[in-house]
């Protein structure tokens, strides 16, 4: 653990120490101090944040940062990923451990005509899919559960999102091919 945390401590003086050479050739009025790595003059940088999230969505967050101190603004980022640096913006990323607050306020899993357990943006009965899983076999379907995906489940949490999909795994053409 503490080899992992030297090794990103290292990476992150090294990327700052890049970060501040991109600067300094692109004719910014930026100096670092000592060792401290503070700027006499703050650097305005424009900063993408990308969330993704478990259900594959991903959100944006732009976002102009005046950096006084380098070491201040990395440890601001130490759980984000950096995976774009370029003249002027640097661009983040975070998995995040939840579905998206889109799928929480608009997602509803239900059922194809095709029978293919699917989530859809807003009720089924709209046919708005934004993912689809797999084949269900609508046969093996208590009637009840068949119409619940008629009618739409709500997705609301992350709990809610997982304990669905495993229920309904259970009536999949290719769970009933393994067995």
């Amino acid at each position: 653990m503490r080899s992992r945390w030297t090794m990103l401590t290292i990476l992150k003086m090294i990327v700052s120490v890049i970060f501040v050479c991109v600067m300094i050739i692109m004719n910014q009025k930026q100096v670092i101090a000592d060792s401290d790595l503070h700027v006499s003059d703050p650097l305005k940088l424009s900063i993408i944040l990308e969330r993704v999230y478990l259900d594959g969505e991903m959100s944006e967050e732009e976002i102009v940062e005046t950096i006084w101190s380098l070491e201040d603004f990395w440890a601001k980022y130490d759980e984000w990923n950096l995976i774009d640096l370029q003249e002027g913006k640097a661009v983040f990323q975070q998995q995040v451990d939840d579905i998206s607050p889109f799928l929480k306020e608009n997602g509803f899993f239900g059922i194809t005509e095709e029978g293919i357990f699917t989530i859809f943006n807003g009720k089924p009965e709209d046919a708005n899919v934004i993912q689809s899983f797999f084949q269900i076999d609508v046969k093996k379907l208590e009637s009840q559960l068949h119409d619940q995906l008629k009618k739409g489940i709500p997705i609301r949490t992350k709990d809610k999102y997982f304990e669905v999909i495993e229920a309904f795994q259970h009536y999949s053409l290719l769970e009933k091919q393994k067995n």
